[in-house]
């Protein structure tokens, strides 16, 4: 692999570039990925998840964007959302979110909205599961561009998410991923790590990797006792996974959890 190419704009479809965010992590990977949408020839921009509240990763992306139309949330994590205000100030353009809490402007975002700027039209899914506020934003084919979705945290480019309970929920979030399976051949623009060339093979992997660990989790608890708890079950289950991230396993755990204790 690579290494990063911090704050620099690289192109990856006709219309989409990405603005790597220097905020690796285990939970980030590389870093949160910006995303610049706009059509060839256009003169301004719709940004997606403005990353970190860094001042350099800002100036790239406002660099990089010219003009900015509007910036969207896939979801209201910290690492996708914390720069949206600051950018918001450098550009005066609206931030439009699923939770109110996060928006900048009159408008939202909802299932079923269309967001037309930058030569581009933006259509919005509603996945939950990853968190309650989770969007994914779909870009049609046309002109010769294949078509395209921005997932967000609920498809990574490398391993697999966290189901953030109790916010998450397991049920949405296997729903969300048979919906995305749908997409067939659509490239998948991920929130951190690399895009993927086909959201239903992304979305299928993801599906067969949950159901694994469900039967995991059922196994522990035969195993352990129907009053395990999360953190035993991680022990168990999880033994293969890097410790920093156990506690996000926590979370994933007690989703399932919730999940198995709702059959």
């Amino acid at each position: 692999m690579s290494e990063p190419r911090y704050e620099q704009v690289r192109p990856v479809t006709p219309l989409a570039s990405v603005v790597l965010a220097a905020n690796p992590s285990p939970m980030t990977l590389e870093g949160t990925n910006t995303w610049l949408l706009r059509a060839p020839g256009a003169s301004d921009v719709i940004v997606v998840d403005p990353g970190p509240d860094d001042a350099a990763h800002l100036t790239a992306v406002r660099d990089g964007a010219g003009t900015v139309a509007a910036i969207l949330l896939t979801h209201g994590h910290p690492d996708h959302s914390d720069g949206a205000r600051r950018l918001h100030e450098m550009t005066g353009a609206p931030v439009r979110a699923l939770d109110p809490a996060h928006r900048l402007g009159d408008e939202g975002l909802s299932e079923g909205d269309v967001v037309a700027a930058a030569g581009v039209e933006v259509r919005v899914w509603a996945t939950p599961g990853h968190s309650s506020d989770s969007l994914s934003f779909l870009l049609d084919a046309r002109d010769g561009a294949e078509a395209a979705v921005l997932t967000g945290d609920t498809i990574l480019g490398r391993g697999t998410t966290v189901v953030a309970y109790p916010d998450g929920n397991l049920g949405e979030y296997l729903a969300s991923l048979r919906r995305l399976q749908e997409l067939g051949p659509a490239t998948v623009l991920t929130g951190h790590g690399p895009e993927l060339p086909r959201a239903g093979d992304a979305a299928a992997m993801y599906l067969a990797h949950r159901a694994q660990r469900l039967n995991q989790v059922r196994a522990a608890l035969d195993e352990l006792g129907p009053r395990a708890t999360a953190r035993q079950i991680v022990e168990l289950v999880y033994a293969d996974v890097d410790q920093a991230v156990w506690w996000a396993a926590e979370l994933s755990v007690s989703a399932q959890l919730a999940y198995l204790r709702g059959e």
